[in-house]
């Protein structure tokens, strides 16, 4: 009597649930493991925190001066001109999904912005957040 109580509950549960699980990313996921094991005390990483790193300028830039306010967008270099496709992966699929990619992206854009490489939880607030961006 109990379990057909619950089973409409159940279900509606795993209805919600599947899409999210099916939506993960295996690169963040593999940020969250490396961040678990660089600090103990790693919770997981942020929409807001991403959001503003996203924005954050460094000496001269920010990510928003390439590729717009909005991840959505398709930008423009600001030294080159050369176009960039829109980061977000909700309008461009192919956004992380390539491991060895997204690192080259993450060594060379963290230098340009910020002057330094980005930690792994840097990387995976900045992952949440442009996953995020619908």
């Amino acid at each position: 009597m109990t379990t057909k109580r619950h089973t409409p509950h159940l279900l509606a549960c795993l209805a919600l649930a599947l899409p999210l699980a099916a939506a993960a990313n295996p690169i963040l996921e593999t940020y969250r493991a490396q961040a678990k094991q660089e600090n103990a005390a790693f919770k997981d990483f942020t929409v807001a925190a991403g959001q503003k790193l996203y924005g954050t300028k460094g000496a001269e830039l920010s990510c928003a001066s390439c590729h717009t306010d909005s991840p959505k967008a398709e930008g423009k270099h600001v030294k080159t001109n050369k176009l960039i496709a829109a980061m977000a992966p909700s309008v461009n699929p192919k956004r992380f999904s390539d491991a060895a990619n997204v690192e080259k992206w993450f060594k060379r854009n963290c230098n340009d912005v910020l002057g330094r490489a980005c930690t792994t939880q840097e990387k995976g607030d900045f992952m949440t957040y442009v996953l995020s961006v619908k």
